[in-house]
C-alpha cells in the first residue's frame, strides 16, 4: 500500500488568517479590516480571511463615527462592526497579526503570538525604509480629514502587505 498521501486524501489547508490590531478596535483596525476585505475581493483571494481586534477594546463597541463616515464615502460599510478584545485565543487563531503601533505589538508578544506579528508599517516596507516602525497614527477624536488620511495610509500599507504575501498566497 502506498504510504504517500494522494491529492484526494490530503486534507485541505484552512484559510490564511490576517488580524489587524489597534487600541480600541473602533478606528484603525476596523478600517484596515474592510479595506483588506475589498482588496482580497479585487485580488480574488478567497482563501484569506481578515479580522480585527483591540488591545483595550470594549467588546461590542461600534466603529467610531469618523471611521463609519470615511468608509461609507469610499463605498465600504462598517455599520455592523462590533469591537473585539484581543485575547490569547484571538491572537493564536491568526496566521499574521499586523499591529498599528509598537505598543500593540508588545501586547501581542505578551500573549505569546509575537512570532506571527509585525507593525504594519514595517511589514509593508519589507526592509525598504528604515523609519516606518512608528506605526499608523490614531485619528480618534480628530476631524474626518484625519480619518481620510488614515484610510489612505492603510489602503497603501495593506496593498503593500498583500504584495509581500503574494508569494505564499496562491489564488
Amino acid at each position: 500500500m502506498d504510504s504517500h498521501p494522494t491529492e484526494e486524501s490530503t486534507p485541505s489547508v484552512g484559510p490564511f488568517r490576517v488580524l489587524f490590531v489597534c487600541t480600541g478596535n473602533t478606528c484603525r483596525s476596523p478600517l484596515a479590516e474592510v479595506i483588506a476585505q475589498r482588496q482580497l475581493e479585487e485580488r480574488g483571494w478567497n482563501q484569506v480571511e481578515v479580522a480585527s481586534a483591540g488591545v483595550a477594546a470594549l467588546g461590542g463597541s461600534p466603529a467610531s463615527g469618523g471611521s463609519l463616515r470615511v468608509a461609507a464615502a469610499r463605498g465600504l460599510n462598517l455599520s455592523s462592526h462590533s469591537a473585539t478584545q484581543l485575547t490569547r485565543a484571538v491572537a493564536e487563531d491568526a496566521d499574521l497579526i499586523l499591529t498599528m503601533s509598537a505598543s500593540h505589538l508588545m501586547r501581542v508578544m505578551e500573549l505569546g503570538a509575537g512570532d506571527q506579528a509585525a507593525i504594519i508599517t514595517s511589514f509593508a516596507a519589507s526592509g525598504e525604509e528604515d523609519d516606518l516602525s512608528q506605526g499608523v497614527p490614531d485619528p480618534i477624536g480628530g476631524p474626518d480629514e484625519e480619518y481620510a488620511e488614515t484610510f489612505e495610509v492603510l489602503d497603501d500599507l495593506i496593498a503593500r502587505s498583500f504584495a509581500r504575501l503574494e508569494m505564499v498566497i496562491k489564488p
